[in-house]
Protein backbone atom coordinates (compact mmCIF):
# COMPACT_ATOMS: atom_id res chain seq x y z
CA UNK A 1 0.00 0.00 0.00
CA UNK A 2 2.61 2.54 0.96
CA UNK A 3 4.39 1.76 -2.37
CA UNK A 4 1.00 2.21 -4.31
CA UNK A 5 0.77 5.58 -2.50
CA UNK A 6 4.03 6.16 -3.42
CA UNK A 7 3.95 5.50 -7.12
CA UNK A 8 1.16 7.24 -7.61
CA UNK A 9 2.22 10.63 -5.57
CA UNK A 10 5.57 10.72 -7.84
CA UNK A 11 3.64 10.05 -11.04
CA UNK A 12 0.74 13.38 -10.58
CA UNK A 13 2.99 15.71 -8.41
CA UNK A 14 6.44 14.75 -10.66
CA UNK A 15 5.36 13.02 -14.63
CA UNK A 16 2.42 15.11 -14.82
CA UNK A 17 3.43 18.65 -14.14
CA UNK A 18 6.49 17.54 -16.46
CA UNK A 19 4.50 16.19 -19.06
CA UNK A 20 2.17 19.54 -19.10
CA UNK A 21 5.19 21.92 -19.07
CA UNK A 22 6.90 19.78 -22.28
CA UNK A 23 3.26 20.24 -24.00
CA UNK A 24 3.18 23.82 -22.53
CA UNK A 25 6.84 24.25 -24.38
CA UNK A 26 6.22 22.85 -27.24
CA UNK A 27 2.69 24.33 -27.86
CA UNK A 28 3.73 28.13 -27.30
CA UNK A 29 4.43 30.18 -30.50
CA UNK A 30 6.87 32.58 -29.03
CA UNK A 31 9.97 31.86 -30.90
CA UNK A 32 13.24 33.85 -29.71
CA UNK A 33 15.66 34.26 -31.47
CA UNK A 34 19.56 33.67 -30.94
CA UNK A 35 21.36 36.71 -30.14
CA UNK A 36 24.79 38.43 -30.98
CA UNK A 37 27.42 37.38 -28.58
CA UNK A 38 27.95 41.24 -27.54
CA UNK A 39 24.96 40.32 -25.24
CA UNK A 40 26.45 37.93 -22.51
CA UNK A 41 29.69 38.01 -23.36
CA UNK A 42 32.07 39.05 -20.37
CA UNK A 43 34.28 42.13 -20.72
CA UNK A 44 36.17 44.02 -17.97
CA UNK A 45 36.93 46.58 -20.65
CA UNK A 46 34.09 49.19 -19.20
CA UNK A 47 34.96 48.72 -15.58
CA UNK A 48 35.92 51.54 -14.69
CA UNK A 49 38.91 52.92 -12.42
CA UNK A 50 36.59 54.31 -9.57
CA UNK A 51 33.97 52.13 -8.39
CA UNK A 52 31.25 53.07 -5.53
CA UNK A 53 29.16 50.05 -4.76
CA UNK A 54 26.89 51.28 -1.86
CA UNK A 55 24.86 54.05 -3.36
CA UNK A 56 22.27 53.22 -1.08
CA UNK A 57 24.27 54.24 2.21
CA UNK A 58 24.61 57.58 1.67
CA UNK A 59 20.98 58.22 -0.83
CA UNK A 60 18.30 60.54 -0.16
CA UNK A 61 14.71 60.32 -1.04
CA UNK A 62 13.05 63.25 -3.21
CA UNK A 63 9.32 63.11 -3.57
CA UNK A 64 8.55 60.10 -1.57
CA UNK A 65 5.00 59.67 -2.53
CA UNK A 66 4.41 61.94 -4.90
CA UNK A 67 6.32 60.67 -7.68
CA UNK A 68 5.04 57.52 -9.04
CA UNK A 69 7.87 55.50 -10.93
CA UNK A 70 9.49 58.89 -11.87
CA UNK A 71 11.63 57.38 -15.38
CA UNK A 72 13.21 59.96 -16.76
CA UNK A 73 15.07 63.41 -15.18
CA UNK A 74 15.73 66.37 -16.83
CA UNK A 75 16.94 69.45 -15.45
CA UNK A 76 16.25 72.86 -16.33
CA UNK A 77 18.57 75.17 -14.96
CA UNK A 78 17.25 78.68 -15.47
CA UNK A 79 14.11 77.75 -13.61
CA UNK A 80 16.27 75.18 -11.06
CA UNK A 81 13.22 72.92 -12.00
CA UNK A 82 13.33 68.79 -12.48
CA UNK A 83 10.89 67.72 -15.12
CA UNK A 84 10.20 64.09 -14.80
CA UNK A 85 7.13 61.66 -16.02
CA UNK A 86 5.42 59.53 -14.28
CA UNK A 87 3.35 55.92 -14.46
CA UNK A 88 0.01 57.68 -14.12
CA UNK A 89 0.38 60.12 -17.02
CA UNK A 90 1.83 63.42 -14.97
CA UNK A 91 4.77 65.31 -15.79
CA UNK A 92 5.67 66.69 -12.96
CA UNK A 93 8.03 69.36 -11.87
CA UNK A 94 10.32 69.15 -8.31
CA UNK A 95 12.01 72.26 -7.54
CA UNK A 96 16.05 71.43 -6.50
CA UNK A 97 17.49 72.56 -3.40
CA UNK A 98 20.05 71.69 -0.85
CA UNK A 99 18.24 69.83 1.37
CA UNK A 100 15.83 66.92 0.07
CA UNK A 101 12.98 67.90 2.35
CA UNK A 102 12.72 71.51 0.58
CA UNK A 103 11.70 69.91 -2.63
CA UNK A 104 8.17 70.57 -3.61
CA UNK A 105 6.29 68.70 -6.39
CA UNK A 106 4.13 69.87 -8.65
CA UNK A 107 1.42 68.26 -10.91
CA UNK A 108 2.16 70.34 -14.09
CA UNK A 109 0.52 68.42 -16.85
CA UNK A 110 -0.95 65.04 -17.50
CA UNK A 111 -0.59 63.47 -21.50
CA UNK A 112 -3.18 60.63 -21.15
CA UNK A 113 -0.70 58.46 -21.66
CA UNK A 114 2.73 57.06 -20.22
CA UNK A 115 5.72 60.19 -20.44
CA UNK A 116 9.38 58.79 -20.52
CA UNK A 117 11.78 60.44 -22.17
CA UNK A 118 12.25 64.37 -21.47
CA UNK A 119 14.22 67.57 -23.59
CA UNK A 120 13.96 70.68 -23.56
CA UNK A 121 13.11 72.25 -26.90
CA UNK A 122 15.06 75.75 -28.25
CA UNK A 123 11.67 78.00 -27.83
CA UNK A 124 10.86 77.00 -24.16
CA UNK A 125 8.49 73.69 -24.95
CA UNK A 126 8.71 70.66 -23.99
CA UNK A 127 9.06 67.84 -25.50
CA UNK A 128 7.90 64.41 -24.60
CA UNK A 129 8.15 60.61 -26.02
CA UNK A 130 5.47 59.35 -24.69
CA UNK A 131 5.68 55.39 -24.62
CA UNK A 132 1.39 55.45 -25.96
CA UNK A 133 0.77 58.67 -27.41
CA UNK A 134 4.18 59.52 -29.83
CA UNK A 135 6.22 62.40 -29.53
CA UNK A 136 4.59 65.43 -27.75
CA UNK A 137 5.13 69.40 -27.94
CA UNK A 138 4.06 70.91 -24.47
CA UNK A 139 4.00 74.79 -24.71
CA UNK A 140 2.49 77.70 -23.59
CA UNK A 141 3.88 76.64 -19.41
CA UNK A 142 1.98 73.43 -20.06
CA UNK A 143 -1.41 75.16 -21.15
CA UNK A 144 -1.17 73.65 -24.77
CA UNK A 145 0.15 70.13 -25.57
CA UNK A 146 0.15 68.93 -29.49
CA UNK A 147 1.07 65.92 -30.94
CA UNK A 148 4.37 65.53 -33.30
CA UNK A 149 4.15 62.12 -34.68
CA UNK A 150 3.49 59.05 -33.77
CA UNK A 151 4.61 56.96 -37.24
CA UNK A 152 7.25 56.44 -39.46
CA UNK A 153 7.36 55.23 -42.96
CA UNK A 154 3.90 54.26 -42.58
CA UNK A 155 5.02 51.99 -39.09
CA UNK A 156 3.16 53.26 -35.93
CA UNK A 157 5.41 53.94 -33.12
CA UNK A 158 4.39 51.40 -30.11
CA UNK A 159 7.35 52.24 -27.72
CA UNK A 160 8.46 55.91 -28.56
CA UNK A 161 10.99 56.11 -25.37
CA UNK A 162 13.66 58.92 -25.38
CA UNK A 163 14.45 62.41 -27.21
CA UNK A 164 16.89 64.43 -27.25
CA UNK A 165 16.76 68.02 -29.03
CA UNK A 166 19.93 69.49 -31.08
CA UNK A 167 20.45 73.37 -31.13
CA UNK A 168 18.92 73.91 -34.68
CA UNK A 169 15.24 72.63 -33.31
CA UNK A 170 15.65 68.85 -34.72
CA UNK A 171 14.57 66.52 -32.31
CA UNK A 172 16.15 63.08 -32.09
CA UNK A 173 14.77 59.82 -30.57
CA UNK A 174 13.67 56.36 -30.29
CA UNK A 175 11.13 54.27 -30.67
CA UNK A 176 12.54 50.90 -28.94
CA UNK A 177 10.32 48.56 -30.34
CA UNK A 178 7.84 48.72 -33.39
CA UNK A 179 5.86 45.62 -32.34
CA UNK A 180 5.69 45.46 -28.74
CA UNK A 181 4.34 47.78 -26.22
CA UNK A 182 5.67 49.14 -23.14
CA UNK A 183 3.43 46.33 -20.60
CA UNK A 184 5.25 43.78 -23.61
CA UNK A 185 8.92 45.43 -23.34
CA UNK A 186 9.85 41.77 -21.20
CA UNK A 187 8.52 39.91 -24.76
CA UNK A 188 10.56 41.89 -27.14
CA UNK A 189 13.94 41.82 -24.76
CA UNK A 190 13.31 37.74 -24.15
CA UNK A 191 12.68 37.58 -28.13
CA UNK A 192 15.79 38.75 -29.38
CA UNK A 193 15.03 40.52 -32.46
CA UNK A 194 15.59 44.16 -33.41
CA UNK A 195 12.68 45.87 -33.56
CA UNK A 196 14.05 49.24 -32.71
CA UNK A 197 14.47 52.18 -34.25
CA UNK A 198 16.46 55.69 -34.52
CA UNK A 199 14.49 58.52 -36.01
CA UNK A 200 14.66 62.31 -35.84
CA UNK A 201 11.94 64.95 -36.45
CA UNK A 202 12.03 68.02 -37.87
CA UNK A 203 9.65 70.91 -36.62
CA UNK A 204 10.15 73.40 -39.12
CA UNK A 205 9.47 70.83 -42.48
CA UNK A 206 7.18 68.09 -39.91
CA UNK A 207 9.03 65.16 -41.60
CA UNK A 208 10.28 62.02 -39.48
CA UNK A 209 12.67 60.27 -40.68
CA UNK A 210 14.11 56.77 -39.81
CA UNK A 211 18.29 57.26 -39.23
CA UNK A 212 18.65 53.67 -38.54
CA UNK A 213 16.50 50.51 -37.85
CA UNK A 214 16.87 46.87 -36.67
CA UNK A 215 18.60 47.78 -33.46
CA UNK A 216 18.15 46.01 -30.16
CA UNK A 217 15.16 47.53 -28.45
CA UNK A 218 16.34 50.90 -28.77
CA UNK A 219 16.53 53.26 -25.40
CA UNK A 220 18.53 56.30 -24.47
CA UNK A 221 19.74 59.13 -26.62
CA UNK A 222 22.00 62.08 -26.27
CA UNK A 223 23.57 64.54 -28.60
CA UNK A 224 26.78 65.49 -28.28
CA UNK A 225 28.23 68.76 -27.42
CA UNK A 226 29.28 69.48 -30.33
CA UNK A 227 26.37 68.44 -32.18
CA UNK A 228 28.31 66.32 -34.64
CA UNK A 229 26.50 63.02 -33.14
CA UNK A 230 24.18 61.08 -31.43
CA UNK A 231 24.92 58.52 -28.93
CA UNK A 232 21.97 55.68 -28.45
CA UNK A 233 21.74 52.74 -26.21
CA UNK A 234 20.41 49.14 -27.48
CA UNK A 235 19.78 47.60 -24.03
CA UNK A 236 19.84 43.71 -24.68
CA UNK A 237 23.28 44.41 -26.49
CA UNK A 238 24.68 46.16 -23.24
CA UNK A 239 26.25 49.20 -25.39
CA UNK A 240 26.15 52.61 -26.87
CA UNK A 241 27.27 53.48 -30.16
CA UNK A 242 27.16 56.89 -32.27
CA UNK A 243 25.25 58.20 -34.98
CA UNK A 244 27.45 60.72 -36.85
CA UNK A 245 24.30 63.24 -38.48
CA UNK A 246 25.68 64.26 -41.30
CA UNK A 247 27.89 61.26 -42.90
CA UNK A 248 25.11 58.95 -41.35
CA UNK A 249 26.88 56.39 -40.15
CA UNK A 250 27.44 54.24 -36.83
CA UNK A 251 30.52 53.24 -34.29
CA UNK A 252 30.43 51.71 -31.01
CA UNK A 253 31.16 53.60 -28.32
CA UNK A 254 30.99 51.60 -25.51
CA UNK A 255 29.81 47.76 -25.26
CA UNK A 256 30.40 45.05 -22.84
CA UNK A 257 28.25 47.33 -20.10
CA UNK A 258 28.41 45.97 -16.43
CA UNK A 259 24.33 46.29 -16.66
CA UNK A 260 21.69 46.55 -19.73
CA UNK A 261 21.58 50.66 -20.59
CA UNK A 262 18.44 52.81 -20.41
CA UNK A 263 19.03 56.25 -20.56
CA UNK A 264 22.06 58.27 -20.90
CA UNK A 265 22.35 62.09 -19.99
CA UNK A 266 25.46 64.41 -20.96
CA UNK A 267 25.63 66.88 -18.23
CA UNK A 268 27.34 69.86 -19.66
CA UNK A 269 30.52 69.11 -18.11
CA UNK A 270 32.47 66.90 -20.14
CA UNK A 271 30.52 63.45 -19.11
CA UNK A 272 27.50 61.07 -19.86
CA UNK A 273 26.08 59.21 -17.31
CA UNK A 274 24.34 55.78 -18.40
CA UNK A 275 22.33 54.12 -15.96
CA UNK A 276 21.58 50.49 -15.89
CA UNK A 277 20.18 47.41 -14.36
CA UNK A 278 22.63 44.04 -13.63
CA UNK A 279 21.05 40.28 -14.22
CA UNK A 280 23.50 37.20 -14.24
CA UNK A 281 20.13 34.89 -15.07
CA UNK A 282 19.20 37.71 -17.97
CA UNK A 283 22.89 37.29 -19.65
CA UNK A 284 22.58 33.60 -19.10
CA UNK A 285 19.32 33.52 -20.94
CA UNK A 286 20.44 35.77 -23.62
CA UNK A 287 22.74 32.87 -24.82
CA UNK A 288 20.57 29.88 -25.02
CA UNK A 289 17.20 30.69 -26.66
CA UNK A 290 15.38 28.17 -24.74
CA UNK A 291 15.79 29.76 -21.48
CA UNK A 292 14.19 32.66 -22.78
CA UNK A 293 11.18 30.71 -23.58
CA UNK A 294 11.15 29.32 -20.80
CA UNK A 295 10.82 32.74 -18.72
CA UNK A 296 8.60 34.15 -21.68
CA UNK A 297 5.91 31.24 -21.12
CA UNK A 298 6.32 32.25 -16.93
CA UNK A 299 5.38 35.36 -17.99
CA UNK A 300 2.51 34.69 -19.70
CA UNK A 301 0.91 32.76 -16.57
CA UNK A 302 2.37 35.95 -13.97
CA UNK A 303 6.05 34.17 -13.04
CA UNK A 304 8.53 36.49 -13.28
CA UNK A 305 11.96 34.93 -13.34
CA UNK A 306 14.27 37.57 -14.21
CA UNK A 307 14.98 40.51 -11.62
CA UNK A 308 17.04 43.21 -12.85
CA UNK A 309 19.82 43.99 -9.49
CA UNK A 310 22.74 45.34 -8.68
CA UNK A 311 21.00 48.99 -10.66
CA UNK A 312 23.38 52.39 -11.28
CA UNK A 313 24.96 54.91 -12.93
CA UNK A 314 27.79 54.97 -15.64
CA UNK A 315 29.91 58.02 -15.81
CA UNK A 316 32.07 58.19 -19.05
CA UNK A 317 34.50 60.52 -20.77
CA UNK A 318 33.23 61.90 -24.55
CA UNK A 319 35.20 58.98 -26.19
CA UNK A 320 33.42 56.27 -24.19
CA UNK A 321 36.24 55.95 -21.50
CA UNK A 322 34.38 54.86 -18.17
CA UNK A 323 35.39 57.13 -15.17
CA UNK A 324 33.30 55.77 -12.39
CA UNK A 325 30.00 53.64 -11.49
CA UNK A 326 28.25 54.20 -8.31
CA UNK A 327 25.98 51.13 -7.59
CA UNK A 328 24.24 49.28 -4.89
CA UNK A 329 23.31 45.68 -5.06
CA UNK A 330 20.10 46.24 -3.13
CA UNK A 331 18.88 48.82 -5.74
CA UNK A 332 17.51 47.95 -9.12
CA UNK A 333 14.94 49.21 -12.04
CA UNK A 334 17.36 52.43 -12.25
CA UNK A 335 16.50 53.87 -15.49
CA UNK A 336 18.20 57.66 -16.09
CA UNK A 337 21.07 59.33 -13.77
CA UNK A 338 21.68 62.91 -14.31
CA UNK A 339 24.22 64.83 -12.42
CA UNK A 340 22.83 68.20 -11.44
CA UNK A 341 25.24 70.37 -9.09
CA UNK A 342 27.79 67.99 -6.71
CA UNK A 343 24.61 65.58 -7.03
CA UNK A 344 23.61 62.34 -9.08
CA UNK A 345 19.50 62.40 -9.45
CA UNK A 346 17.93 59.02 -10.52
CA UNK A 347 14.84 58.29 -11.87
CA UNK A 348 13.22 54.92 -11.73
CA UNK A 349 10.04 52.57 -12.20
CA UNK A 350 10.18 50.95 -9.71
CA UNK A 351 9.83 53.63 -6.52
CA UNK A 352 7.47 56.68 -5.68
CA UNK A 353 10.27 58.84 -5.52
CA UNK A 354 13.90 60.21 -6.85
CA UNK A 355 16.68 58.75 -5.69
CA UNK A 356 19.96 61.55 -4.89
CA UNK A 357 23.33 61.38 -4.19
CA UNK A 358 25.95 63.85 -2.65
CA UNK A 359 29.28 62.89 -4.90
CA UNK A 360 30.97 64.52 -2.89
CA UNK A 361 30.17 63.68 0.32
CA UNK A 362 30.28 59.77 -1.03
CA UNK A 363 32.92 59.49 -3.98
CA UNK A 364 33.34 56.57 -5.83
CA UNK A 365 36.99 55.01 -5.28
CA UNK A 366 39.67 53.47 -6.24
CA UNK A 367 38.86 49.62 -6.53
CA UNK A 368 40.93 47.52 -4.03
CA UNK A 369 43.13 44.71 -5.84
Amino acid sequence: MPMFYSSRFLFFFTIVPLLVSIALYQLDTFDPAPVPSEAYASSTTSIPPLISDKYLTGAEFIGVGLLDKPEDIAYHQDSNLIYTGCIDGWVKRVSVHDSANDSVVEDWVNTGGRPLGIAFGVHGEVIVADAYKGLLNISGDGKKTELLTDQAEGVKFKLTDVVAVADNGVLYFTDASYKYTLHQVKFDILEGKPHGRLMSFDPTTRVTRVLLKDLYFANGVSMSPDQTHLIFCETPMRRCSKYYINEERVEVFIQGLPGYPDNIRYDGDGHYWIAMGASTLWRLSMKYPFLRKITAIAAKYGVELMFMKNAGVLQVDLDGNPIAYYHDQRLSHITTGIKIGNYLYCGNILHSYIIRLDLLKYPAQKKKL
